[in-house]
């Protein structure tokens, strides 16, 4: 449970609310990891950009990973610093913008590097080359996020390059986790080693990317730390990047929404809610991802949803297939009540849309003094200049 019932009892609209001390408290587990392993983590914007309070994360780290124009101008612009850019594909009329907000960008394919890396140079001549390689092992299981599945469109395989890089080639970036442990990045940095240390000695950094969940509470983080300790050792003269998105925001506030109508067919009672999964919490229809509903148990068991307390979770968009499980409540549910999602921080604050126009959640922060303030609200004009 994240923040106290207390303090969200007083919203009777949809928000976000993201927790200062837990961010904290995530902030300063990766620093440690950082200082101890004498890497560098940097934040990945696609997980979290809340940029209102990036002067929290300056605290406790310099950099940030962009995978967008965007994203790379939210850097420079807000973070203060330039972006380590990383993206499938550039364009001949972005990558010159894009090499203005960034000290590193990486290309996923030779090609794109042999195309455009003159031009990014060109404005910017401090920039470092890095490719992104593809191991050909990941354990993650859904191949939505699998970036090594056969016929993966992202990263080079050790087969494919020269024996010899070219010369503006600094590093090498690899993104093959998803919330996994260290143990896994154990067993993968093995396969990156059998099949490209070869070239270790032509490059000067190199990027694991993100997907390590140093945060989660079983998250063995001494083996992290020796692992990239012995990493080092071997090729001491290598910069070690990680980029980090969910690590960051795990388990630092819920998004908190209302009881609006409570609808019943064929037996199933559907409480209706202000807030939509398809527009504000997509990786539940994507995935589907079951976050945790405080007070609530998901059924598996079909004679238990014949329960009095038992409800289907419904958005507030025309999609048919808004709706997530079947919960059982420790009591009825009633119009006015707030349902609580926990971990709705990361990810999900990046990846809301507008469909439909239904009105978005505020975004909230609940800072060390126990004042809950709003750091942006929503309005009509949003929708209509997505429009414009």
């Amino acid at each position: 449970m994240t923040v106290k019932s207390n303090v969200l009892d007083s919203l009777t609209r949809p928000a976000y609310v993201l927790e200062e001390s837990l961010l904290r408290r995530n902030l300063e587990k990766i620093k440690y990891v950082a200082d101890a392993a004498d890497v560098e983590i940097i934040l990945a914007f696609k997980a979290f950009a809340l940029w209102k309070v990036f002067p929290i994360f300056k605290e406790y780290i310099q950099h940030t990973t962009a995978s967008s124009l965007s994203e790379a101008k939210l850097a420079l612009e807000e973070f203060g610093s330039l972006a380590h850019t990383y993206a499938p594909i550039y364009t001949d009329y972005e990558i010159e913008s894009i090499a203005r907000c960034s000290s590193h960008i990486t290309f996923n394919s030779l090609s794109q590097y042999e195309r455009l890396s003159g031009k990014a140079k060109a404005v910017n001549s401090d920039i470092s080359f890095g490719v992104r390689i593809n191991p050909e092992y990941s354990e993650i299981e859904t191949d939505l996020y699998n970036p090594c599945v056969p016929g993966s469109r992202l990263g080079i395989r050790n087969c494919k390059l020269p024996d010899v890089l070219p010369d503006e080639i600094d590093g090498f970036h690899c993104h093959c986790h998803c919330e996994n442990g260290s143990d896994v990045f154990q067993r993968t940095l093995v396969h990156i080693e059998d099949k490209f240390s070869r070239w270790f000695g032509q490059i000067k950094w190199i990027n694991f990317g993100g997907g390590h969940l140093i945060t989660r509470n079983d998250y063995d983080v001494n083996l992290l730390i020796n692992t990239l300790k012995d990493f080092k050792s071997r090729y001491p003269h290598l910069k070690v990047i990680l980029e980090q998105g969910s690590a960051f925001a795990w388990q630092t506030g819920p998004l908190v929404a209302q009881v609006v109508d409570i609808v019943e067919d064929c037996g199933v009672k559907t409480a209706m809610l202000n807030v939509s999964f398809a527009c504000h919490m997509p990786d539940c229809l994507e995935m589907p991802y079951r976050p945790v509903v405080r007070y609530a148990e998901l059924l598996n068991d079909d004679t238990e949803k014949c329960s009095p307390t038992a409800y289907r979770l419904g958005g507030n968009s025309c999609l048919s297939g808004d709706v997530m499980g079947m919960w059982k409540f420790t009591k009825p549910l009633c119009v006015g009540d707030n349902i609580i999602f926990e971990d709705m921080i990361h990810y999900t604050t990046v990846k809301t849309t507008m469909f439909n126009g239904v009105s978005h959640p505020d975004i909230m922060l609940l800072d060390n003094n126990g004042e809950l303030r709003t750091l942006r609200e929503f309005s009509y004009t949003d929708y209509k200049n997505r429009m414009d």
